[in-house]
């Protein structure tokens, strides 16, 4: 049996099966009052990870959250990521990793999430126009002077996760990762390796993605759940430090997602959905 929970850091308990908070609309009006419905049904299932960044609205994503949520629930972490900001020629969003960008947008999110510290404060993207000791040593000192409380990494290679923790301890990774597509399995294992919590995101590929879908299919029908609920269903079997957060502003299909940590998949279930390589 999978287990349902993991220990962020090693010492902050989560449920495995997150939310992304991506989706959710923040414009005045019926979605965004859509929206505070799915982020507090959210937390009365049970979640207790929710994703969201500053690159979501400009912060707008983050306000939501607090205006749903807070005062938040002792057991919720709520992760936002920092390092795409609107500094481009003509005031677009571009990667940047620039010290004083990432102190900012972290004063922004604990104003914004009404919070003194972060939990897990995740870096979008390494910028490659500033120097990785700038960025993560920014983030390391903000986590010393209790600003963040652990720091997080996304789309990052093997080498970029080794050489980022040798300047500071890294608690997470987010990365693209599904049932249907595997380009970051290295970074999985080396996450599995060091104990480190692997956030897939896109973690539910769309049905057409690829020829496997015919196997998902059938297992879903098999075990009368939905193939969405079967890829999440495999993300929780394959490795315990995988936390997947599957986004929706929908009722229903957040009800969906939820109930997928209950399905069972056995080792024949699996054998389908994992062939042997003929190459191996």
């Amino acid at each position: 049996m999978t287990t349902t929970t993991f220990r962020v850091g090693g010492d902050l308990p989560v449920r495995r099966l997150g939310f992304g908070a991506m989706h959710l609309a923040t414009e005045p009006g019926p979605g965004r009052e859509n929206a505070l419905a799915v982020a507090r049904r959210v937390v009365e299932l049970g979640i207790t990870l929710i994703d969201t960044a500053h690159l979501y609205g400009g912060g707008a994503n983050e306000e939501l959250l607090a205006e749903a949520l807070h005062p938040y629930p002792d057991d919720l972490l709520i992760t936002t990521k920092v390092g795409v900001a609107r500094t481009g020629p003509g005031g677009e969003w571009k990667l940047d990793g620039r010290p004083e960008i990432l102190r900012d947008q972290v004063e922004q999110a604990l104003r914004r999430l009404r919070v003194e510290r972060i939990e897990l404060l995740q870096l979008h993207r390494i910028d490659p126009a500033v120097p990785p000791a700038d960025q993560l040593g920014t983030l390391r000192e903000l986590r010393d002077a209790g600003r963040i409380g652990r720091v997080g990494l996304s789309e990052v290679t093997v080498d970029e996760l080794r050489r980022a923790r040798e300047i500071v301890d890294i608690a997470s990774v987010q990365n693209r990762y599904s049932l249907l597509d595997r380009t970051h399995e290295p970074v999985l294992d080396a996450c599995e390796a060091a104990g480190i919590a692997f956030l897939p995101w896109r973690p539910v590929a769309p049905a057409a993605a690829s020829a496997r879908t015919a196997p998902v299919g059938a297992v879903a029908a098999e075990l009368g759940v939905t193939p969405a609920q079967v890829a999440l269903a495999w993300l929780l079997h394959r490795s315990p430090v995988i936390l997947p957060i599957p986004g929706t502003a929908d009722l229903a299909h957040l009800e969906e997602n939820a109930a997928a940590e209950r399905i069972g998949l056995e080792r024949a279930h699996l054998d389908r959905l994992d062939p042997p390589d003929p190459h191996a």
